[in-house]
């Protein structure tokens, strides 16, 4: 490894841990409206299973290091197209996906930052029923101000003109967005709902050799039913890979029509995978 390769790892190790708060073992947040403090816990933190008290991202330590494996990945390709995360909480994800383009010297690609940035919406269980009875909607630890996302890129020094902010429910803001292609999608809505959302008005975007990653796939089951759906509707069959108990990803196959070449490998157990 090149010192230059060596100093851009150690950086983007800091970051990651930095933003779960290993660095400084960050208690967790009881999970529930109203919630106390919970001691830390490495392997809750590994995997996702907690949230952070003061750190900016939930996802977890193998989550974490899969999406900076994913954005490296898509840059060593050539792959076209920004990066996007659809419901960011503090930020984090959106952070080290920043962090990564600016440790390679990238310049034209932006990381979009997509919220309500009010918490998850209350679930339309008419119309979605996969959804009724979720009540993330009731956690105010979920509901995290444009401000104070903007405030955490800036302590990290990466609030600049690459970053762009979404605010507002996915139905309204996604499909209006001015995103020409993405190399990465990064779904973390939670419901049936705001995944189909996103699924809907970003996937026809996802450039061939680009990555999918579902947050919530293992752990809510609204959001696996709207993936399923989904995938099923238009005959999406690339495989999915495991990440963790919650996330999974997939990569789009490059034969699709117009494509060439074949982007279909490298995301294996390989490739972008595992984190772990």
């Amino acid at each position: 490894m090149s010192s230059s390769a060596e100093l851009r790892a150690r950086y983007l190790d800091l970051v990651r841990d930095s933003l779960i708060g290993l660095l400084g073992e960050d208690p967790a947040l009881e999970i529930r409206p109203g919630g106390g403090r919970l001691p830390f816990d490495r392997g809750a933190r590994d995997e996702g299973r907690d949230w952070p008290a003061s750190a900016l991202s939930m996802i977890g330590a193998k989550r974490m290091l899969q999406l900076q494996h994913a954005a490296e990945f898509v840059i060593e390709r050539g792959v076209p197209g920004d990066f996007i995360e659809t419901g960011v909480w503090r930020g984090g994800a959106c952070i080290l996906m920043r962090a990564v383009l600016a440790a390679r010297g990238v310049r034209d690609r932006k990381v979009w930052v997509a919220d309500s940035f009010e918490g998850v919406p209350a679930p339309d269980g008419a119309r979605y029923p996969d959804d009724a009875g979720i009540a993330l909607h009731r956690f105010e630890q979920l509901a995290v101000p444009l401000e104070t996302v903007k405030a955490a890129f800036a302590r990290y020094r990466l609030l600049d003109d690459q970053v762009a902010f979404l605010k507002g429910w996915f139905r309204d803001t996604l499909g209006a967005a001015p995103i020409e292609q993405l190399a990465i999608l990064r779904l973390d809505g939670d419901l049936y709902e705001s995944t189909m959302d996103a699924l809907t008005a970003l996937y026809p975007k996802v450039a061939p050799g680009g990555i999918v990653i579902v947050d919530d796939y293992g752990a809510i089951a609204a959001c696996r039913a709207a993936v399923t759906d989904y995938r099923r509707e238009h005959g999406i069959d690339e495989p999915i890979y495991r990440i963790d108990d919650s996330g999974v990803h997939w990569q789009r196959m490059a034969t699709v029509p117009g494509a060439t070449g074949d982007g279909s490998r490298g995301t294996g157990s390989g490739g972008t995978a595992s984190a772990g």
